[in-house]
């Protein structure tokens, strides 16, 4: 992580600046993901934040950039032994990504679109 901090009031102000849009941080450790921090990162040749959340000792990185495409359900799979959650909300496009249990990835995505 870039900005180390399980406080949202921290990460989300630490990306102003950096990046052309506010990723929606949040912490989410009264469900068992506790926000870690964020970074930035690179996917396809764009910059993105990356929130980083714990789950039962594992990480889970949630890349998030905007859209101008539809709102768009839960697609999820397995590559290289990591599982994936990608969507979209918002305006927000968001890949999730883990080698923690499916069930608990999907939560996670539930836990942004509440």
């Amino acid at each position: 992580t870039d900005v180390t901090s399980t406080d949202q009031h921290t990460v989300k102000p630490w990306f102003d600046g950096r990046i052309s849009f506010a990723p929606p941080v949040s912490d989410f450790s009264a469900d068992g993901f506790p926000l870690e921090g964020g970074r930035l990162d690179v996917l396809n040749g764009q910059t993105v934040a990356a929130l980083v959340y714990g789950r039962r000792k594992h990480i889970i990185n949630v890349f998030v950039w905007p859209t101008d495409q539809r709102d768009m359900a839960y697609r999820s799979g397995l590559t290289r032994g990591y599982e994936w959650v990608h969507w979209r909300r918002a305006g927000m496009e968001f890949c999730a990504i883990s080698d923690v249990a499916p069930a608990d990835l999907r939560r996670l995505a539930a836990l942004f679109s509440r």
